[in-house]
């Protein structure tokens, strides 16, 4: 899975149509290979990207669980100590 996509379930507050759009462009970035598409796949690329993005925020609303929301601050402190302790500060 690429990196750069975080997991998005669970939070509080709620995850936003923005983080959605986020993980979808990089999602679709990654299986087709463009960080930037040329003019003449743009348009198929912004169609994944949209697609990839509803059918997630479906996912993420239809999902239930019975643990307690994360919180984005202790989980973004976890992912800075983990990135300190596999590169060094």
């Amino acid at each position: 899975m690429c990196r750069n996509i975080k997991t998005l379930f669970n939070f509080d507050p709620p995850v936003s149509e923005d983080e959605v759009r986020a993980a979808s462009l990089q999602f679709v970035r990654k299986i087709s290979g463009f960080t930037k598409p040329s003019k003449a796949n743009e348009a198929a690329f912004l169609s994944a990207v949209d697609e990839v993005a509803a059918v997630s925020m479906r996912l993420l609303f239809a999902l239930e669980t019975n643990a307690p929301p994360k919180s984005r601050e202790e989980e973004a402190a976890k992912a800075r100590a983990r990135g300190a302790a596999r590169f060094g500060d």
